[in-house]
């Protein structure tokens, strides 16, 4: 199953590069596909990538969701855990 998830933009890096943190784990992730990110918004992840810049309600209201589902921050930054 393929998930895009919010997370904050914690740092911009050279070229169009930023890390991301997913309630607590920090990944690199693309920003070329999204103008005008900052550090703070939040953005939706797809496979290495930022799709679109969110509002910080919208990001909280579906990370809540995705956590009354069960799914964790671990499992949906790593999704080799949890399969076994």
């Amino acid at each position: 199953m393929c998930l895009a998830i919010p997370a904050r933009i914690v740092e911009l890096l050279p070229g169009d590069a930023c890390r991301v943190d997913l309630g607590g784990v920090r990944k690199e992730i693309s920003l070329a596909l999204v103008d005008g990110a900052e550090v703070g918004d939040y953005v939706i992840v797809h496979v290495g990538f930022a799709l679109a810049k969110l509002d910080q309600d919208e990001a909280e209201q579906t990370l809540a969701l995705f956590a009354e589902a069960g799914l964790s921050r671990a499992t949906l930054t790593d999704p080799g855990e949890g399969a076994a």
